[in-house]
């Protein structure tokens, strides 16, 4: 039984990737901390090296809690240390009397230093506090080439992980059946609202699945994925939980609070 026939075909390449970590660990015996990665990844992550007996997986993204995390990979015996996950704190400093910072302002000007969104684990926003997590082998790059976060001239200082702000993202679970993993059927579930309307809101591009844009109402869902529909906020299905008697599929869903 091949192991791609579990997952969809676009993931195939990462797919082939975690097998590769997985080998890497196996033959050298040495762990490996990934990039950090979406909550979708993460699960498969799980899939795959969670039936593995010799190599083992943990994930942490800087703080309890967070989205985006780093995996580490690692031989059976190995004694896991958060400096293995290799992740730095920075926090922003900015006239923030005069601008306000946004997520999208943020993220922009870290993807524009041309590393990748996996170097990036989740930015933080509290008041006129602003931090980011990235991995510790970009962070002396980040540090000589970030210097303005949209119009604002900024400086930016490396925090310990302790003094990271509290912000928790909290997510209301609940537990609803759906008669398939088709995500017009999954959001209208999430939503309570019809099918046709979801049908409309993934046709006019409105909803996104793992921060991709998804316009085919037939789109599988799967454990890990969030979803946002504008104007409904974020979700995510946490769990597939099998079929009930009526042979629908019980989902464990969280919509952020």
């Amino acid at each position: 039984m091949s192991i791609y026939q579990h997952f969809r075909p676009e993931e195939r390449d990462f797919i082939d990737q975690v097998m590769n970590w997985k080998d890497h660990v196996e033959n050298t015996f040495v762990a490996k901390v990934t990039d950090f990665l979406d909550p979708r990844e993460q699960q498969i992550v799980k899939t795959i090296i969670g039936t593995q007996a010799d190599v083992k997986v943990e994930m942490f993204g800087g703080m309890p809690g967070a989205e985006r995390q780093r995996a580490l990979i690692y031989p059976e015996y190995h004694q896991v240390d958060l400096e293995d996950y290799e992740i730095c704190l920075f926090e922003v400093d900015y006239p923030s009397k005069f601008v306000t910072l946004e997520h999208p302002q943020v993220l922009g000007s870290l993807m524009s230093l041309g590393l990748k969104r996996g170097k990036f684990g989740d930015i933080l926003l509290e008041q006129d506090r602003v931090q980011f997590f990235a991995a510790k082998e970009v962070s002396d790059y980040i540090m000589l080439q970030l210097d303005s976060i949209g119009r604002a001239s900024i400086s930016l200082r490396e925090m310990p992980l302790s003094d990271v702000i509290n912000v928790y993202i909290q997510w209301n679970e609940t537990s609803t059946t759906v008669s398939s993993l088709r995500l017009d059927t999954v959001l209208s579930a999430i939503h309570n609202i019809s099918r046709q309307k979801s049908q409309l809101y993934i046709n006019q591009g409105l909803v996104k699945v793992n921060w991709t844009t998804i316009e085919n109402n037939a789109f599988e869902c799967g454990e890990g994925d969030i979803l946002s529909a504008r104007g409904f906020g974020r979700a995510k299905i946490i769990s597939i939980e099998g079929r009930t008697k009526k042979d629908k599929l019980r989902i464990i869903v969280g919509k952020q609070i």
